[in-house]
């Protein structure tokens, strides 16, 4: 005998199979038009009077069907081949909706696609342009030069037409307004793909160094065949707006494109050196020195006293009470573990990203570090800040307003060419940090550091421009090869003679050189300080 049957329980069963019917029939009917290559399922939106529609496409589909703004019809008489850039002239600068494209960016953002396993490059923006856009006698343009209709052919395929098809036919121009350099990237990618090399370019377009080969790619990045052929199946958001919207003359449509251009640059930030610096989780160096940052007592925030760490700027102002900046100290980690870790900076050969470092890697060069900054807050100038003293009264020169020590330790230039350094004497020619840091001390506790402004210090014409009384950056590698003489780095006679030399050069002004005791002199009279 049958149980009875549940009549709940029989219309929760159709409703189901209802469902999955309605599903199959949905994937059939899209299956049905998505085969096709000329047409592309988009979501309008819309703001203000711009209406958009925003799909994914493969990378190869991305590389092949767009194109930059340059190569539209508009600008084919000013198009300069060997850039993909407009000529500017009086003719064009009106009709310019992007900047120049800048060659030099490709290998990176191409090797960034490949040695990156959690890469993610932003939609681009782009510009859907039928033929007769440029055609001024085409049927879409009414008599007083108005478009009948937008030119974004759209299928719509609900009620509330937000959900549908565009026509991406091959006839369809389509031009990166926002995302041009991305597009080089994966153009840059397709041709790797395809012929196995990537040359490189400088802005302009001109090769430059050999071309960055798949054996190259395995070398470098363990990268295989496999998966580059792969990447050109990966899918990257789009976003199309229309050339022209109904109503539109062909001037209104180019000022409101060119518009839409310059807010979406205006409302994105350029990130500073200093947020990178916070942010990049590949670079070895950066991750160091922001650890460095909020754990040494010399540079973490405590109550009661003020921030040690500029996070954003690369620079330091004469009243500012901070001590350094994250820019600063990545270079310092850079330019000290640099010597030790030398397959971190490999990267930059042939313009290679890095690859972040092992774990262990990480952890030995945070130790190396650590020591470094531990030593250094040792040093009688950064003790005096334990006593109360504040950055700004060690850092001014004697002529600004409040006076002070003029100490080259509070300057980020000075703090890296000490790095630049110690990184040399400690990895490069094995001379233990201790015996280092107790020469510093010394050196400090001599005024070595301070009065970087007078003639008796060995940074004046070095670090210090005497004429426009200010920090002279272009003296980071001098500064840093005079610290590693007078820690005793420099034996060779050759290498000290040119080094006499540089020095002599620094502390020469319209002919006349100023020696320590502040006479003018002849250059070759110029000498070097004791060793320490």
């Amino acid at each position: 005998m049958n149980p009875p049957r549940n009549p709940a329980t029989d219309l929760a069963s159709k409703i189901l199979e209802q469902e999955n019917s309605d599903r199959e029939a949905l994937a059939l009917l899209l299956d049905r038009h998505l085969s096709r290559s000329d047409r592309l399922l988009v979501q309008k939106t819309q703001m203000g009077n711009t209406e958009a529609f925003i799909g994914s496409v493969t990378l190869e589909w991305l590389s092949s069907r767009v194109r930059f703004a340059s190569q539209l019809p508009l600008f084919q008489k000013k198009y300069d081949p060997q850039t993909d850039n407009v000529v500017r002239d009086r003719e064009t600068i009106d009709e310019l909706l992007q900047r120049p494209l800048d060659w030099s960016r490709q290998a990176a953002l191409t090797l960034y696609l490949v040695a990156r396993k959690n890469h993610k490059f932003p939609a681009l923006l782009v510009v859907q342009s039928p033929p007769w856009v440029d055609n001024s006698d085409a049927p879409e343009w009414d008599e007083n030069g108005r478009s009948r209709q937008s030119c974004c052919d759209f299928i719509s395929l609900d009620k509330d037409n937000t959900i549908g098809l565009l026509d991406l036919s091959e006839k369809v121009a389509i031009f990166a307004l926002d995302g041009q350099h991305r597009l080089m990237g994966v153009q840059g990618l397709m041709e790797l793909i395809k012929t196995g090399r990537l040359q490189r370019y400088n802005k302009n377009k001109n090769p430059v160094g050999a071309a960055i080969t798949v054996d190259d790619l395995k070398q470098q990045y363990q990268v295989e065949s496999a998966h580059l052929q792969n990447l050109a199946s990966e899918r990257i958001g789009i976003e199309f707006i229309p050339a022209v919207l109904a109503g539109e003359t062909r001037d209104e449509a180019r000022r409101r494109v060119r518009s839409i251009f310059v807010h979406v640059n205006l409302m994105a930030v350029n990130l500073s050196k200093g947020q990178l610096a916070v942010l990049n989780e590949d670079d070895g160096f950066s991750i160091i020195a922001r650890k460095v940052a909020v754990t040494h007592p010399l540079l973490k925030e405590k109550k009661k006293r003020n921030p040690r760490v500029n996070w954003d700027s690369a620079t330091v102002a004469a009243k500012s009470t901070v001590l350094t900046t994250l820019q600063a100290i990545k270079e310092m980690s850079e330019r000290y573990l640099g010597p030790k870790f030398t397959h971190w900076r490999s990267a930059n050969k042939k313009g290679f990203i890095p690859i972040r470092p092992e774990d262990d890697e990480l952890e030995e060069g945070l130790r190396e570090f650590e020591a470094l900054f531990e030593g250094l807050s040792s040093l009688v100038s950064y003790q005096q800040l334990e006593s109360g003293t504040e950055t700004p009264e060690m850092r001014r020169f004697s002529h600004e307003k409040g006076s002070g020590d003029g100490n080259l330790l509070f300057r980020p230039i000075g703090q890296v060419a000490l790095a630049q350094a110690m990184g040399i004497l400690v990895f490069e020619k094995g001379v233990s940090l201790k015996e280092l840091i107790d020469k510093l001390q010394e050196f400090d506790v001599d005024g070595g550091f301070s009065g970087m402004e007078y003639p008796q210090s060995l940074w004046y014409g070095v670090l210090y421009d005497p004429s426009k009384r200010r920090v002279l950056v272009s003296g980071r590698d001098l500064a840093a090869k005079l610290l590693v003489y007078i820690l005793g780095g420099i034996e060779d006679d050759y290498e000290r003679a040119n080094l006499r030399k540089a020095l002599a050069d620094a502390r020469t002004f319209e002919g006349k050189a100023v020696s320590f005791e502040g006479k003018f002199v002849k250059p070759k009279e110029v000498g070097l300080p004791e060793v320490l």
